[in-house]
């Protein structure tokens, strides 16, 4: 996952339709430095944090999958992974920061119109 820094495709498509609506944001940052959680898209001013969640790291309920494992490993792992999620969001949202998930495969236009929507909206 560390290879990773530049983005995956979704989350490269989204970015670049935030850009051509003029939004400008910092990427796969720390909202809050004390969380252990980077978002992959984080607007300071208006305290917006965006996430793109991949279907199988993050068990999307369309096209997430459990693999077949005698040892049980990933259905654990999977189902940490979406806990890990919700005590951020809800870490992030004490701190007044409204954190929106999407995923992967969802339309790079229909999400950076529902994160210009939040950030125009919080801005002060």
């Amino acid at each position: 996952m560390q290879a990773n820094q530049s983005g995956s495709k979704p989350e490269i498509a989204v970015g670049s339709a935030l850009h051509r609506r003029g939004l400008r944001y910092r990427k796969h940052l720390k909202p809050e430095p004390t969380l252990r959680c980077a978002a992959d898209f984080v607007f300071r001013k208006a305290r917006v944090a965006v996430f793109v969640d991949g279907c199988f790291w993050h068990g999307c309920p369309e096209h997430g999958r459990v693999p077949k494992d005698p040892t049980g490993y990933w259905g654990v792992k999977l189902r940490r992974n979406s806990e890990r999620d919700r005590r951020n969001d809800e870490a992030l949202a004490e701190r007044g920061w409204a954190v929106l998930r999407f995923w992967e495969h969802e339309d790079p236009e229909a999400v950076a119109a529902a994160v210009e929507a939040c950030v125009r909206g919080r801005r002060p």
